[in-house]
């Protein structure tokens, strides 16, 4: 009887060896260790954790939604035109602009009326000076404070210049009376030239210096009168109760008559 149990444990010893032997052995699986808190940080869900990574992987990324809407339902009626507001400042001046094409020539203009074959042209001027003047600078203009004569105005009192209108020839004459121990030296000028000279030399009596020239004037030039300063003082003497210093000029022949 006891050897009888003694074989049946032994094959069940020997059954459960081969069990052993032909059985792949399970391996316990092992759950990685995953970070929940901090010490200062508040326990994370195992759940609430996989969604973080979840919604930081494009793959899961959820979509935005931005809704749209349309103005023009929303659109009123147009309102009433405003009042017109304050001009606002004068903005500064801009660079000049290049220069434009040539326009097309224009026709050719009516011809005037004829002139009267008697009608004779005229030009002259009798104009001084009541107060005396010394030339402060190299070159000092003469202007003319008294009018005698100014036919049609060609002589400007105000710049002390004749102005040609009537192309042809013209006679001038300037009068002018020195100062006592001072030289005396004006040009007679034609635009910007020279084209007389009226010169006294000092003296200790005071005199009075002419000069005249016949000019062949285009339209637009200019007859005046100027000093000039060298090392000596100059000057030309008047006074108020009467006229030393006189310019005069008139047409002699005009160009076209």
């Amino acid at each position: 009887m006891s050897a009888l149990f003694l074989m049946l444990l032994v094959s069940i010893v020997n059954v459960g060896a081969l069990l052993e032997k032909g059985s792949p052995r399970r391996e316990v699986r092992r759950l990685s260790c995953v970070r929940c808190c901090g010490p200062s940080e508040q326990p994370v869900s195992v759940s609430s954790s996989r969604y973080a990574r979840m919604s930081n992987d494009p793959a899961y990324s959820v979509p935005k939604v931005r809704p749209t809407i349309d103005i023009t339902i929303l659109k009123g009626e147009k309102g009433e035109m405003g009042d017109r507001g304050n001009p606002g400042a004068v903005g500064k001046e801009g660079a000049r602009g290049l220069r434009g094409y040539n326009g097309q020539k224009g026709q050719k203009g009516q011809s005037g009326p004829s002139g009267h074959s008697c009608k004779q042209l005229y030009a002259a001027f009798s104009v001084g000076r009541r107060k005396p003047l010394h030339s402060a600078d190299y070159f000092e203009h003469v202007t003319f404070d008294t009018e005698f004569v100014n036919l049609y105005k060609h002589f400007n009192m105000f710049m002390g210049k004749f102005f040609c209108y009537v192309p042809g020839i013209y006679l001038f004459n300037l009068n002018v009376h020195t100062w006592n121990f001072k030289e005396t030296y004006l040009h007679l000028m034609k635009n910007d030239n020279e084209v007389a000279i009226l010169y006294a030399q000092p003296s200790d009596r005071s005199i009075m210096q002419s000069q005249s020239l016949m000019l062949e004037l285009q339209e637009g030039d200019e007859v005046w009168v100027r000093m000039f300063k060298r090392e000596r003082e100059n000057a030309i003497y008047s006074e108020e109760s009467d006229v030393y210093i006189i310019f005069n000029g008139h047409l002699i022949k005009p160009a076209i008559e």
